[in-house]
């Protein structure tokens, strides 16, 4: 089983790093023959989607000269996606929204294939805040258009750069996602 996680976050070991490495921890303790990647999206270089429709005509293929294609076929490649965000002002990082738009590109491919999808994002409101109930709701649309199991989202309460490492209980159920994921595969 092939994981791509996706850091949202332009602070790259920040929460949201942390809440994925700590992911990365249970599904390496727990998962079976797993091969892991996690990619920061901030790294990449990344241009909106212009709806130039080029990649229609292109084989899906991105026309532009950025980092699109790569991080599109590793998504096409994964059995299953994690994304992790900050919440900014209601919703998901640019920069993974960025990623998001790009798999317009590839469409008519990944609505063949059946992913497993995972979402974890990171605020300083309160856990009750309509802003993570908002990105949950994106993701399902997202997963419910392609065909893809959303297998879970979780919404976690952390500001300041290491917040999370502090929380030992939210650290626990990070690394326990990982039987979700082996719920998945069967075993």
């Amino acid at each position: 089983m092939k994981i791509l996680l996706l850091n949202g976050s332009p602070r790259i070991n920040g929460n949201t790093g942390t809440a994925l490495n700590q992911i990365i921890k249970g599904i390496q303790f727990n998962v079976q023959e797993a091969q892991i990647e996690l990619f920061n999206v901030a790294d990449l270089e990344l241009r909106g989607c212009t709806n130039c429709d080029s990649c229609r005509k292109n084989d899906g293929n991105c026309v532009m000269t950025d980092d699109s294609f790569k991080i599109v076929q590793k998504i096409v490649d994964a059995d299953m996606i994690i994304l992790g965000t900050p919440v900014y002002y209601w919703g998901i990082s640019s920069q993974l929204k960025t990623v998001i738009d790009k798999l317009y590109s590839k469409e008519n491919q990944l609505r063949q294939q059946k992913k497993k999808f995972g979402v974890i994002a990171i605020g300083e409101a309160s856990l009750d805040d309509l802003e993570y109930k908002l990105i949950g709701s994106q993701f399902e649309c997202i997963c419910n258009y392609f065909g893809w199991s959303l297998i879970f989202n979780k919404s976690i309460c952390a500001f300041e750069a290491g917040d999370l490492t502090e929380d030992k209980i939210q650290l626990q159920e990070l690394e326990s996602l990982s039987v979700y994921i082996n719920r998945e595969n069967g075993f």
